[in-house]
Parts: structure tokens; C-alpha cells; sequence
């Protein structure tokens, strides 16, 4: 399934987030989306989802403005993973919650199968333990993987992750990220992921897009964009980064570029 967004403009009021944001997301591919905060990353993957109506431009699922898709069929092709878990959940177990993710293909009935699928979904994730809890009841980051895994449940040709793993430790920001690459292979599906660890951008996606004031700063793959240069432009972080035998680059962040001016003028 190919995604093709043209001219892409988005305001608050007279406050412009989006700026003319011409992008594509190809087939069987892992975009990230990087930038800093107030860079229009989230609002860009809720107007791919369709939660927020742009000004202006268009946005084309294999050839078709979404404006004109129903939300049931949007919701088989696409699965929308939220930034944050801190709003109450309607009440359920985690096993019905990632259920609901079947929805949008079954109606409100569901099968045996729909359960056994869902259960190795939650096997998937790491959280089959939580099946039968309460899903208010858990951590932030339990909640966020039960939105990965009823996002996966989905089956969608698009997942959209809003910084899906902001509440995760380290060892579970990896796994998680890992399990999306995999099932991006496996399923065949593509993928955007506005995430702000670098290294996460770096390691995980096939192209990245990096952002600033609501317009693309740059896009290509992970070395053509991590660079030093446009890290210190976009971020105004010195870093160092270190490219080894051709495979993507490590971000080392120094210190801050204000700080760093500060130092060289006091020296």
C-alpha cells in the first residue's frame, strides 16, 4: 500500500504546525519521522490517521483522498498507536482491549480464533501475564504495549506510532521497536514512527524524515540525515557522529549548542 501526502497544511487558530509537507511512504517500509518537540511530528500522523482535518493538500492511500474513506474502512487499513496512555481507558481487560482491535474486520462478534490470535499477540509483546487485568490498573508502560499489540491485532498495510515507546525502559524499547521491524517484514506492511531517540531512527527505519517548525528539514536514508550538521541546525545540539563499517550511525550528543558557544566564548 502506498501513502502519498501533497502540500500538507495544518492550523491551530492563525498558528500554522503544518508548512507544504510533500512526503511519501512506500511500500514495506519503515519511515521515521524525527524533530524536536513542537515540530509538527504528531500532528502530521494524526492527520495521516484522519483524526485531524488539514487546511489544505491531500492525503492518498493507494490513489484514494482518505477524506473520502469511512472510519471502519481506514481502520483496516490503518492501526494508530497514541503518544501518550495518560487519558482513562474505558473500562476491560487487557485481552478485550487488544480484542477491539478486530473490530473493524468482525463487527462486535468475535471467534475462537480471534481470541487465540490475540493471545499470541499478547505472547508477542511480552504481556500475556496481563491478559485478564485491568488495563486502568497498569503502569503507563503496560498500557502503551497493549496499544502496540491491539494495533497489531489490527492487521493493518499502515501502522502509524506516535513515539510508541516514550513510556518504555530501554530493554523494552528496543524489543518493542524490534517487533515492529519484524512484523513490517513479515506482513508485508509499512510503517511511520515519530520517535525522538536518534538511535531508534537510526538503527530501526529505512528512511527518515527530519523536521523543524512544521516543514521537512531533510529526508533520506539514516546516514544521509544524521549528520552532525543537521543535528546541530535542528536540534542545536553538538554531537558526534560515528558511522561504522557502513552501517547506521550512532548520535553521541555533546552538549547543547548554547552552551557550547557559551564555553568557547568564556574560554
Amino acid at each position: 500500500m502506498k501513502l502519498v501526502i501533497k502540500d500538507l497544511e495544518f492550523c491551530y487558530a492563525s498558528r500554522t504546525i503544518l508548512n507544504k509537507i510533500t512526503m511519501e511512504l512506500r511500500p514495506s517500509e519503515m519511515l521515521g519521522i524525527i524533530g524536536p518537540n513542537g515540530s509538527g511530528k504528531s500532528t502530521l500522523i494524526q492527520c495521516i490517521d484522519g483524526l485531524l482535518k488539514p487546511k489544505m493538500g491531500s492525503i492518498l492511500l493507494d490513489g484514494s483522498d482518505i477524506k473520502y474513506i469511512s472510519r471502519k474502512d481506514m481502520a483496516k487499513k490503518m492501526g494508530y498507536v497514541p503518544q501518550t496512555t495518560s487519558r482513562s481507558f474505558f473500562p476491560s481487560t487487557v485481552l478485550d482491549a487488544v480484542l477491539m482491535g478486530r473490530r473493524p474486520h468482525l463487527g462486535w462478534r468475535s471467534s475462537d480464533k480471534d481470541v487465540r490470535d490475540v493471545i499470541e499477540v499478547l505472547r508477542l509483546i511480552g504481556i500475556e501475564d496481563l491478559a485478564m487485568s485491568d488495563i486502568n490498573e497498569l503502569s503507563g508502560g503496560q498500557q502503551q504495549k497493549v496499544l502496540i499489540a491491539r494495533a497489531i491485532a489490527q492487521e493493518p498495510s499502515v501502522l502509524l506510532l506516535d513515539e510508541p515507546t516514550s513510556n518504555l525502559d530501554i530493554k523494552h524499547q528496543l524489543e518493542v521497536t524490534e517487533i515492529i521491524r519484524e512484523k513490517v517484514i513479515e506482513r508485508n506492511i509499512s510503517a511511520i514512527m515519530a520517535v525522538h531517540d536518534l538511535n531508534l531512527a537510526s538503527k530501526y527505519t529505512d528512511r527518515i524524515i527530519m523536521m523543524k517548525d512544521g516543514k521537512i528539514f531533510d529526508m533520506g536514508t539514516p546516514k544521509s540525515v544524521l549528520t552532525a550538521e543537521n543535528i546541530r541546525s535542528v536540534y542545536g545540539v553538538v554531537a558526534e557522529v560515528i558511522n561504522n563499517n557502513g552501517g547506521s550511525p550512532h548520535i553521541i550528543p555533546v552538549r547543547s549548542l548554547r552552551r557550547y558557544k557559551s564555553a568557547i566564548m568564556g574560554a
